[in-house]
């Protein structure tokens, strides 16, 4: 059954098209996924198709009598509490609980943060009965037991889904199709069997070869219009027997150029940074505690984090995971000294300089111009800072457009441009992966593979944490801190094993696929030779250096294969570069298998690896 078929939908923004000529059908068991670069449409073609906003061309068709339900990157409530926003009744508590906001069922809707209005309004949403959901970054303000079961939620939905998401995790898990929008086109992605993997991994495939064509016919193009070009200067005095038609196509081929890159060059992170000292961030029984309220009665406020310490130095990577309003964010501001410990200190090296990347975006002034954000107190833009907000995909008209007018992620990527642009040797990232497209999350996530200062990085996104930190610090919501064993994948493990134990039955009923408890692990071996797994840092460390290891060895497969080729009959060369060649292929079986090993032990301790 066709729930919704859209046609030729066409949108702009003010000096640049957006899409054009853009088509989708959705129908029953579609889970399909919209990607592409910040500021290419996405949530304008959500709006389009879900009918909230009026195509500038095309036409969007619903099937007859299809509920379809809506999830607006930023919804609107109605005004009451949120217990009467979801609806009355077990159902709608039970949902609000699996969100994280059991403890607001009474608050009135208008005095709800941004990111907590979103999870009443998808509460409301999971709760309804429809044929087809359209979700617009669903999973941002989620924690990670939020996005496990939402996840599983989507997995079992038999309807037709219509996603937007930056999270590779839910778009691998639960997408079948993608829709990719690029350059103003739209490109559907589909898996050429039922078991030949999800959508996203036929996006990934298809963009590859996409690439890996126009790459192939710009050379073909080049080559065949080199020829063309000498056949034209075969002398003047033969033209007039050339045909006109030819001549025409030929310097028709020859202007011809290739369509320009969706974004010119890499995202520029590398910026530098100050030197750290050896000295970073000590937190010497810190702990933390909202003021009471007036007329409470407890005396004592709201105890958010009990006394603890831990210590970060240059080169850490840690993660902070926890149920919403366990303080993760609050433990930034700690750290970044927005606000004061109740009890204990925190004290920082002398050349400690802090970046820090905030959800809510509180360094950007959305007054400004681009241009003006980055230029700070200097009034206008140096060359230098021109430079760099090209560097940042910020092009032409892109730097004077005001920052009101940008979207989600492209504000997100100018708030990363203003924080490095300190040049910090610590940063602080809260829910960095917020809004930001796919490409410009791996060019993040390269970019701290290198980064030589601190990293403390709060953050729902399984993909990005695995890839970015090598500890996680788990809050659990009653002021306690720890660190876990095993990264994110050792803490959804223990979460998912406390929840299978104490979930109360109605909660069991709410989700498609029921929880199920973690397996207890496994005895440890009484062997006297058992060796001690590594350390996650380690892993990361020995798994970058036999990466590295491997790519250099490839590279020099790769010179001396165009060594031997080159070699022609000096039978003294050709002998030198074999053996090397050999060598060369030995570092490479060794590295390969070092790696393999590594890998295997990473996996194991739950990290990503690829």
């Amino acid at each position: 059954m066709i729930l919704i078929d859209a046609q030729g939908l066409r949108a702009c923004r003010p000096h640049r098209p957006l899409f054009d000529d853009v088509s989708l059908t959705l129908s029953d068991g579609d889970r399909i996924g919209v990607v592409g670069l910040n500021g290419c449409g996405k949530s304008t073609l959500l709006r389009m198709v879900s009918g909230d906003l009026e195509p500038e061309a095309g036409v969007v068709r619903r099937g007859r009598n299809a509920r379809i339900g809506v999830l607006a990157q930023l919804p609107v409530l109605p005004k009451g509490s949120v217990r009467e926003a979801v609806g009355e009744g077990w159902r709608g508590e039970a949902m609000l609980d699996r969100l994280g906001m059991s403890g607001l069922l009474d608050s009135p809707t208008n005095e709800l943060s941004g990111g907590q209005q979103k999870r009443v309004a998808l509460a409301a949403l999971l709760v309804g009965e429809w044929e087809a959901l359209i979700l617009d970054e669903p999973t941002n303000h989620l924690d990670l037991d939020a996005i496990a079961y939402l996840e599983d939620w989507l997995a079992n939905y038999s309807g037709g889904l219509l996603l937007v998401t930056h999270d590779r995790h839910v778009l691998d898990r639960v997408t079948n199709k993608v829709l990719e929008i690029d350059r103003g086109r739209a490109y559907l992605h589909v898996p050429a069997g039922w078991n030949e993997g999800s959508g996203y991994a036929a996006y990934l495939a298809a963009r590859i070869e996409r690439e890996e064509q126009a790459a192939t016919a710009e050379q073909t193009r080049k080559n065949l219009a080199r020829h063309e070009l000498a056949w034209l200067r075969r002398g003047a005095q033969a033209r007039s027997t050339k045909p006109k038609a030819r001549v025409d196509a030929a310097k028709a081929l020859i202007e011809r150029r290739p369509d320009g890159a969706a974004r010119s060059g890499e995202l520029g992170l590398s910026m530098g940074s100050q030197r750290l000292g050896s000295k970073g961030i000590e937190l010497h029984d810190v702990g933390f505690s909202w003021p009471a309220a007036v007329n409470a009665h407890d005396n004592q406020g709201t105890v958010v984090l009990k006394a603890f310490d831990h210590m970060l130095e240059p080169g850490d990577r840690l993660g902070i995971v926890g149920p919403n309003g366990a303080g993760k964010s609050t433990l930034l501001d700690l750290i970044a000294q927005r606000l004061q410990p109740t009890t204990g200190n925190i004290e920082l090296g002398r050349t400690v300089k802090v970046g820090y990347y905030d959800q809510l975006g509180r360094d950007l002034d959305i007054t400004q111009r681009v241009r003006e954000a980055v230029a700070g107190d200097k009034g206008a833009p140096s060359l230098e800072d021109i430079g760099l907000m090209r560097q940042f995909w910020f092009d032409g008209d892109a730097q004077f457009a005001p920052i009101s007018t940008l979207s989600g992620g492209e504000r997100r990527r100018l708030q990363l441009l203003v924080t490095l642009v300190e040049q910090p040797n610590v940063l602080l990232l809260d829910e960095p992966t917020n809004d930001l497209d796919l490409d410009t999350l791996r060019a993040l996530e390269e970019f701290l593979d290198d980064w030589p200062g601190i990293v403390v990085v709060v953050s729902h996104d399984r993909v990005f944490l695995d890839r970015t930190v090598t500890e996680v610090l788990a809050l659990d919501g009653a002021g306690g801190a720890a660190l876990v064993r095993g990264g994110v994948a050792g803490w959804l493990a223990q979460r998912s094993q406390s929840s299978a134990t104490i979930a109360p039955a109605e909660r069991g009923k709410l989700s498609q696929k029921p929880l199920q408890k973690a397996a207890p692990p496994a005895p440890a071996a009484s062997s006297a030779k058992q060796t001690a797994p590594k350390s996650p840092s380690t892993l990361r460390r020995l798994l970058t250096a036999a990466e590295r290891t491997l790519a250099q060895a490839n590279d020099a497969q790769t010179a001396l294969s165009a060594q031997l080729a080159a070699a022609g009959t000096d039978h003294q060369l050709l002998a030198r570069v074999s053996a090397e060649l050999a060598a060369a292929q030995t570092t490479i079986a060794s590295a390969e298998e070092a790696w393999l090993k590594l890998a295997g032990e990473a996996e194991l301790q739950g990290l990503v690896v690829e």
